[in-house]
């Protein structure tokens, strides 16, 4: 079961119990890229009410990047990582990179913006890991090791040991690269100006999270993260202030089971 709040953040996460949330997964708003209406909301309170929410040991993945304003960086990321470290008591457990498929408009003075950060914050200890085992070992079913493997006995002879074959697949590592919202779904209209990638949002799911726990997304928008945790068989909640993204939400993302409050 998921439900989708039509509320603002701090009013919609005030409505959660204290340690009731295993994992969060959101894209909110940075800068002033996109106009979201007019729509606003307070970074240092929903930052600390995250942490309030989430069980011990539960992940918070961030993902957010900067904009280039008079030829420079914001560092709204960096800013935002360092709040949640200093000022919320979140581990910086993991920085990952999200590399796109695509670049976005030209640049004439630098190289094309091909990636957005995840950040993956853990209140205390991560509880969950699931590694996602997907990367393909070019050197599958060959022997792990050159040469004569061996080990010292105690007497100081040497004992050849069996090598152990390369498996065909090894964990990831901390660098994704996949297709955006847009390129997951080639000739579909998206009535959200801003839509994190369902892939995406499933394998941090997948990796952070067990089936049946909770999976919060405090900033909605089109409620990826929802139609995520509602697939993998985990429950979830998603708070929303605009009407108007909670209806294409509704009408785009969560056929079926689902529940929309005011």
């Amino acid at each position: 079961m998921v439900q989708l709040y039509n509320a603002g953040v701090l009013d919609g996460l005030a409505q959660l119990p204290d340690e009731s949330v295993q994992c969060c997964v959101t894209s909110p708003p940075y800068d002033d890229l996109r106009l979201y209406n007019g729509y606003t909301w307070d970074f240092a309170a929903t930052a600390k009410e995250l942490y309030r929410v989430l069980v011990p040991g539960g992940v918070l993945c961030w993902n957010v990047n900067d904009s280039v304003v008079d030829g420079s960086e914001t560092l709204t990321s960096c800013k935002q990582k360092i709040f949640f470290r200093e000022q919320c008591g979140f581990r910086i457990h993991d920085t990952m990179i999200y590399e796109k498929c695509g670049s976005s408009k030209p640049e004439k003075t630098r190289y094309q913006q091909v990636f957005e950060y995840v950040f993956i914050l853990s209140k205390g200890r991560p509880r969950v890991f699931n590694p996602i085992v997907d990367k393909a070992n070019k050197r599958a079913g060959l022997p792990g090791s050159y040469g004569i493997r061996t080990i010292r006995e105690r007497d100081g002879t040497m004992t050849p040991k069996n090598r152990e074959t390369v498996k065909p697949f090894s964990m990831r590592g901390n660098v994704w690269r996949g297709k955006t919202a847009g390129q997951e779904t080639v000739c579909t209209k998206i009535e959200h100006p801003a839509v994190m990638p369902l892939w995406l949002a499933k394998d941090l799911i997948r990796s952070w999270s067990n089936e049946g726990d909770m999976i919060l997304d405090p900033l909605a928008g089109s409620c990826t993260t929802l139609a995520a945790a509602k697939s993998l068989g985990r429950r979830g909640i998603g708070i929303e202030l605009s009407a108007e993204y909670c209806q294409i939400a509704v009408d785009t993302r969560l056929h079926g089971q689902h529940t929309l409050e005011g």
